[in-house]
C-alpha cells in the first residue's frame, strides 16, 4: 500500500494520456512521473531525509500535484498549508512539524521573511512561481532540471505520508497524521463511491490544501484520468473552466454551490460535460439542493461526509438519493451511509451505542482512520478510543443505516435545559424564500443560559422581518429550537480555508467578558 504505486500504475496503463491541465501547461502521465521522480531527487539533494516533512504554501496548480507525489516519492511526508493562515499560524505549523523545507508560489513569497523569522529550523525555501526566483530561494524548475530521476523510496503501509493541520473552527490547529495505507485504501474506495471511471476529467476548483480536494489526487490517478486545475475558486473561473476543459466531475462545497447558482454567468455557460457534482465539508440545505437540481439538469449530485482524521470520507449519500420523488426520495437531509472502507456507530460518552434514532456522537473505525495527532498523544488518546475515531459530530442513524448530521458536538446550544442543534434551525431558516444564507449560534441569556440567535443574509431585493422568520421556523421545528433573536447582515460570513463558516468568530462579540466560551 504505497502512494507511489498508484502513480506508477497510471503511467503503465495510460502513459500518453493527459494527466494535468493548468493554464497553457499540459503533461502526460509519463511526463508527470518523470517530473515527480526528478523533484524527489531534487528534494533529497537539499538534505531531505526519509521521514522529513516538506511544506507547501501555494494556490492550486499542476505543481501542487507534483509536490503531492514527489514528497512521498522521496520518502518524506507532505504538509500542505492553509492558504488563509497568517504568518504566525504558518510558523506555528512549521515549528510544530519540524519542517526544514518550504515550497511557496508567487502569492505567498512575500510572507516568507515573516515566517522565516519565527522558524529557526527552516533551512530552504523553494520558489514554485512563474516569475524570477527571489534572492535567497531556490527555483522549483531549476531544482527539477538539474536532478536525475530517482526510484521511489520504499515506504508504505502505516508509514507517515502527510501531516494535515485542521482548520481553526475548534481551536489551535492540530496536525493530523495520515499514512500511505490511508491514502491507498481511500483511493480505491473513493474511486468507486464517487463514480470515478477510466477517462474521468476532474476539475480542481476547491482549495487543494484541503483534504476534501486532496482525496481526488489519488482517486483520479487510480483511473489515470485527467486533473484540470484552476488557481482558486471563483464562480466565473469555475464556469469558464467547465466550458473550456469539459470536466465530468467537480467538487463544490455548499458555499461554492450557492455562489455558482447566484452567478449571472451560469445561464450563459455550456455545462453539458458535467456528469457529477460532489459536495461536502459542511451541511447543505434542501432549498439549495433543489435549486441546484433545477440549474444543473441532468447532472448527478453526491454528498461525501468525513473529516481529515478519516482521510477523509466516512459516508456517502449516493446519487440515486438526490431526488425529490420516487422510491429513493426522502434522504436529502442525510449524509448517506458508511463507505465500504469503514464501520460507523452512533455512541454516547462511554462509547456505547445509543438507541436507533437517538442523537449521539459519530464514531468511525477502519483502515482510513488517522495515525494520530502529531506531537499530541493526549489529544490523540481522547479522540481515538479502542480503535474508533470520535468525530466530534452529533448525529443519528435510521433503520437503513443512513446518518443524519445535527451539528458539531461543541456547537450544540443548550437553552433552558434543551439541546438545540444549529444545523436543524439553519435548514428551517433557509427554506424561507428571502433567505440567501444563515448561521445559527448560541448567545448568553440570563433566563435560558443560552439563547438561539440567527444571523441572516437576505437575497438581493428581498425583505423579511425577524418576526416573520421566527414565525416561519415555528411552522417547521419545535418552538424551543426557533431563534429568539435575528440579526441581518450584508457582508459575507467569515470562512475558514475550507470555506466553512467560522462560528467561533460570529460568537466572539456576544461572549466577551464571560468566563464560559461556547466554541
Amino acid at each position: 500500500m504505497q502512494i507511489a504505486s498508484v502513480l506508477r500504475r497510471a503511467v503503465q496503463t495510460n502513459p500518453n494520456g493527459l494527466a494535468t491541465i493548468y493554464g497553457e501547461r499540459r503533461q502526460t502521465w509519463l511526463q508527470l512521473q518523470d517530473r515527480v521522480a526528478r523533484l524527489a531527487s531534487g528534494l533529497r539533494s537539499l538534505g531531505m531525509e526519509t521521514g522529513d516533512r516538506v511544506a507547501l504554501l501555494s494556490l492550486n496548480s499542476d505543481r501542487f500535484i507534483e509536490y503531492f507525489f514527489g514528497s512521498v516519492w522521496a520518502g518524506g511526508a507532505m504538509m500542505p498549508m492553509n492558504i488563509r493562515w497568517a504568518a504566525a499560524e504558518c510558523a506555528y505549523a512549521l515549528n510544530d512539524a519540524g519542517a526544514h523545507i518550504l515550497i511557496v508560489d508567487d502569492t505567498f513569497m512575500d510572507a516568507v521573511p515573516a515566517i522565516s523569522a519565527e522558524v529557526p529550523d527552516l533551512r530552504t525555501v523553494v520558489y514554485c512561481g512563474d516569475g524570477e526566483v527571489p534572492a535567497g530561494m531556490i527555483g522549483y524548475e531549476d531544482l527539477i532540471a538539474r536532478a536525475d530521476p530517482m526510484e521511489a523510496v520504499e515506504r508504505g503501509g502505516n508509514d507517515l505520508a502527510g501531516i494535515f493541520y485542521t482548520g481553526g473552527t475548534t481551536g489551535f490547529p492540530k496536525g493530523v497524521m495520515l499514512s500511505h495505507q490511508n491514502f491507498y485504501v481511500g483511493a480505491l474506495s473513493n474511486a468507486q463511491e464517487l463514480k470515478v471511471e477510466d477517462g474521468t476529467i476532474y476539475l480542481h476548483a476547491a482549495p487543494m490544501f484541503h483534504i476534501a480536494d486532496l482525496l481526488w489526487f489519488m482517486a483520479i490517478t487510480v483511473v489515470s484520468g485527467t486533473h484540470v486545475v484552476i488557481p482558486a475558486f471563483t464562480p466565473e473561473a469555475t464556469l469558464d473552466a467547465i466550458e473550456t476543459h469539459r470536466p465530468s466531475h467537480v467538487l463544490l462545497v455548499p458555499v461554492m454551490i450557492q455562489m455558482v447558482l447566484a452567478s449571472p454567468k451560469l445561464g450563459n455557460t455550456d455545462i453539458s460535460s458535467l456528469e457529477l457534482i460532489a459536495y461536502g465539508a459542511s451541511p447543505i440545505t434542501e432549498a439549495t439542493l433543489k435549486l441546484a437540481f433545477e440549474k444543473f439538469p441532468g447532472v448527478r449530485f453526491l454528498q461525501a461526509y468525513g473529516q481529515t482524521e478519516l482521510s477523509p470520507v466516512a459516508t456517502v449519500l449516493d446519487t440515486r438519493y438526490h431526488t425529490i420523488d420516487g422510491p429513493y426520495a426522502g434522504k436529502l437531509r442525510s449524509a448517506g451511509r458508511a463507505t465500504r472502507a469503514c464501520e460507523l456507530r452512533i455512541v454516547d460518552e462511554d462509547l456505547r451505542d445509543v438507541p436507533q434514532g437517538d442523537i449521539g456522537e459519530i464514531a468511525v473505525k477502519g483502515p482510513i482512520t488517522m495515525l494520530g495527532y502529531w506531537n499530541k498523544p493526549d489529544v490523540t488518546a481522547k479522540t481515538m478510543r479502542d480503535g474508533w475515531v470520535l468525530t466530534g459530530d452529533a448525529g443519528y442513524m435510521d433503520d437503513q443505516g443512513f446518518v443524519y448530521l445535527m451539528d458539531r458536538v461543541k456547537d450544540m446550544i443548550i437553552s433552558g435545559g434543551e439541546n438545540v442543534y444549529s444545523a436543524e434551525v439553519e435548514n428551517a431558516l433557509a427554506q424561507h424564500p428571502a433567505v440567501a444564507t444563515c448561521a445559527v449560534i448560541g448567545i448568553p441569556s440570563e433566563k435560558w443560559g443560552e439563547s438561539v440567535h440567527a444571523i441572516v443574509i437576505l437575497k438581493d431585493g428581498s425583505h423579511a422581518s425577524p418576526e416573520e422568520l421566527m414565525a416561519h421556523c415555528r411552522d417547521l421545528i419545535a418552538g424551543y429550537k426557533c431563534p429568539r433573536s435575528v440579526e441581518f447582515r450584508t457582508e459575507p460570513f467569515p470562512l475558514s480555508g475550507a470555506n466553512k463558516v467560522l462560528k467561533t468568530e460570529l460568537r466572539k462579540p456576544f461572549w466577551e467578558g464571560h468566563d464560559r466560551q461556547i466554541i
